[in-house]
């Protein structure tokens, strides 16, 4: 195991905290941002002044809409509390626009902030490079560069799509090599510390038979010599955020455990089982040395129902007949009939009697499928843990935003509610045709039975930490099933939003399934909150080893 060194004792980092220097906000760079999960975590971090976003740059307009308005609402807390009010009547719908006159200024900023560029692009590479050395970055004091670039390369799904393809080589698919648009930056524009974010499919993703993961490593720890400049630049020690385990450069990459930078999201009080690869990069200063930082804290475990429980309940939607109140009532009975007499023909008294005990506490329902906005009521929502109830609520808001149900076929509203109590009687979903064996559970497929699809089906248990939340969840919501069974559906936008931890004032733009996408591809905020604090330690430690000198060879750019 590789270990990183260590230039400053942690005690003596709390001398930093009344120097000028750190009065100052850390500059963020955020690539390939999203809706902006990474990003809000950094923003957040501390009482929200410990960084401040300079740029982030996504290429989904629609998600650089939401991106936009968050920053929007960041900046009014910062300079402009007066102006919230203009942000909330917006979320309240009482403005079909979110910005008036007296905060116009402030948009004005988080147009500038939030960034529709593709990089990897010429134009968005140039367009990118042109803003860090224009816009107000203090290249004299410490930066940091975050992102995460797209993962469909490395993913184990997409990679069983792209062997699919007829012809389909690695070596000739640009989304694997899209990291080093993030290291061009690195190399460039030196930041004191980057994070990047990525799949755990990474770590055994090849192009041209070699493990790309090796290869990251060795570019990021170095980037002069990665992109063949033959000049002395800053290197960079790679470290987990949950082991001791780094990588520097020049080092034998073949020691290296590459599970040791897997971070499961569960077990850091995250409601959600994410396993994602976090890379810590944290540049040597000129004895080749870093300080020795923190690694994220272990926390209890958070439950789906501890998150979404209090959530208001919610009916699905039909897609046919034309969808009410009545005919999706109608429709369930329907399905609860069937099942429970399939269950007592197959021989499952259990079954059919639970199926029996739903039907009676069937009824129509009082809300309907929800909305953008659906009225906010007295406690709703409170998780009775203070500091998730501190991290996603605002007692400003009059709605929940993003609370809308998805409409199903009345024979997938059958499949939901069987998988729901299975899920209730046994503590797991069940799994493919071998549990879903009730024949009106069938669906007209002939690769039903050949075992492709064990997990078509999948219900978010109550007591548990969700299951990953994906950009699949944009497609349909057969993997993201609710836990009630009363409920009959599948997860909303805000539910998925929970999960993934973005605060209940986060209003996604775009239509559903764009704001799924969203939601999916994110990192967590509060997640990317605690990597917030553990590289806020490092900067301040790289500050203090400095002198706090601004024009040091480790901050100041060549």
């Amino acid at each position: 195991m590789n270990k990183p060194q260590m230039t400053l004792p942690l005690s003596q980092d709390t001398a930093l905290e009344n120097t000028s220097a750190l009065c100052e906000p850390i500059q963020i760079v955020d690539l390939f941002a999203g809706p902006g999960g990474l990003g809000e975590g950094f923003a957040s971090s501390g009482n929200g002044n410990r960084f401040d976003i300079v740029v982030s740059a996504e290429m989904d307009p629609v998600a650089r809409e939401t991106l936009r308005l968050r920053a929007f609402f960041r900046r009014l807390k910062r300079a402009n509390s007066e102006g919230l009010k203009d942000y909330y009547d917006y979320c309240n719908g009482k403005s079909a626009t979110p910005w008036s006159d007296a905060t116009k200024k402030e948009w004005d900023e988080a147009d500038q902030e939030a960034r529709c560029i593709t990089l990897g692009s010429r134009e968005g590479d140039d367009e990118l490079h042109a803003i860090i050395k224009t816009k107000n970055l203090d290249f004299k004091r410490p930066w940091v560069l975050i992102g995460g670039p797209p993962c469909q390369a490395y993913s184990i799904v997409g990679r069983a799509r792209n062997q699919a393809k007829a012809g389909y080589t690695p070596e000739n698919d640009h989304r694997h090599f899209l990291y080093r648009d993030y290291l061009k930056i690195i190399q460039k524009w030196k930041p004191a510390v980057f994070v990047m974010e990525n799949v755990k499919g990474i770590l055994s993703s090849r192009v041209g038979g070699e493990k790309i993961f090796s290869q990251i490593l060795q570019d990021l720890s170095d980037p002069n010599r990665a992109l063949e400049i033959n000049e002395p630049g800053t290197k960079y020690r790679i470290c987990s955020l949950v082991s001791r385990e780094s990588y520097g450069p020049g080092e034998d990459v073949d020691l290296v455990d590459p599970r040791s930078f897997i971070i499961k999201a569960e077990e850091h009080g995250i409601p959600q089982a994410r396993h994602r690869v976090i890379l810590l990069g944290i540049a040597l200063d000129e004895n080749g040395e870093i300080p020795l930082h923190a690694m994220l804290d272990t926390a209890d475990k958070v439950s789906v129902g501890e998150v979404i429980g209090t959530l208001p309940k919610l009916r699905s939607g039909v897609t046919k007949p034309r969808d009410s109140d009545e005919v999706w009532y109608l429709e369930v009975a329907n399905q609860l009939g069937t099942l429970k007499r399939e269950a007592q023909e197959r021989g499952k008294p259990r079954l059919s009697s639970e199926l029996g005990i739903v039907r009676q506490k069937l009824d129509l329902p009082k809300l309907g499928v929800g909305a953008p906005r659906v009225p906010r009521k007295g406690d709703e929502g409170a998780t009775g843990i203070l500091h998730l109830d501190k991290w996603y609520r605002d007692e400003h808001l009059d709605y929940w935003l993003n609370h809308q149900a998805r409409s199903h076929m009345p024979s997938d509203l059958g499949r939901y509610i069987y998988a729901s109590i299975f899920a209730q009687l046994n503590d797991r979903s069940p799994k493919g045709h071998e549990e879903f064996d009730l024949p009106s559970l069938a669906p007209a497929h002939k690769n039903w039975e050949s075992g492709k699809f064990s997990d078509r089906f999948r219900v978010q248990l109550e007591n548990e930490p969700a299951t990953t939340i994906t950009s699949h969840i944009s497609k349909d919501g057969h993997y993201f099933i609710h836990y009630d069974p009363l409920q009959c559906r599948s997860l909303t936008v805000r539910e998925a939003a929970r999960l993934q931890t973005f605060p209940d004032n986060y209003f996604f733009q775009g239509n559903k399934t764009q704001q799924y996408h969203q939601v999916g591809n994110a990192v967590p905020p509060l997640l990317a909150s605690k990597i917030a604090s553990i590289v806020f330690g490092v900067v301040r430690q790289q500050m203090a080893a400095a002198g706090v000198q601004r024009d040091h060879p480790l901050v100041a750019i060549a």
